[in-house]
């Protein structure tokens, strides 16, 4: 008895982005370590500093530089006006703007799509760095975005993707 052993087209591409995945993740796992990210912050923002800490748990080395006005840096590197928040970042050729996830950050380092960065709008409730005692997290969503265009890139409850 035969059987049909062809892949089509579309079972190839997810087989390798899968295998390309696991891989890179396996690199990170073995001890690869990850890019440094720059911070830039407002001195005087306890939520930065809490942000900043759940970065580097999560293995990432930080650099922090303060400075009183983050607004013309944030115009400099593109982030539009409605995605800004109260810290930036940078790393691998990335911006990184607000209370993103280190999972999603490393997710946009393995993807490495074709955008500036990724933004967390405002400062929701749950999220890295804005945990506020007896208030259950609010859901989120992760914007990727580009010159002129914005897309959603993740949507999270706290830490926990949805």
């Amino acid at each position: 008895m035969q059987t049909d052993k062809s892949l089509s087209r579309r079972g190839l591409m997810i087989g390798a982005v899968q295998g390309l995945t696991a891989l890179a993740l396996a690199g990170k796992a073995a001890g690869e370590t990850l890019p440094k990210m720059t911070v830039t912050r407002d001195p005087n923002c306890g939520c930065c500093g809490n942000w900043v800490e759940h970065i580097k748990a999560a293995g990432f080395p930080v650099d922090v530089i303060q400075v009183d006005d983050v607004l013309p840096l944030k115009a400099r590197l593109g982030v539009p006006e409605a995605l800004m928040s109260c810290h930036t970042a940078e790393i691998g050729g990335y911006v990184i703007e607000g209370h993103v996830p280190a999972e999603a950050v490393k997710r946009l380092l393995i993807e490495r799509p074709k955008a500036i960065g990724i933004a967390v709008p405002g400062m929701p409730v749950g999220s890295p760095g804005m945990k506020v005692p007896g208030q259950a997290p609010q859901t989120y969503e992760i914007a990727i975005f580009s010159a002129g265009r914005q897309n959603m890139f993740a949507r999270y409850r706290g830490l926990q993707q949805i």
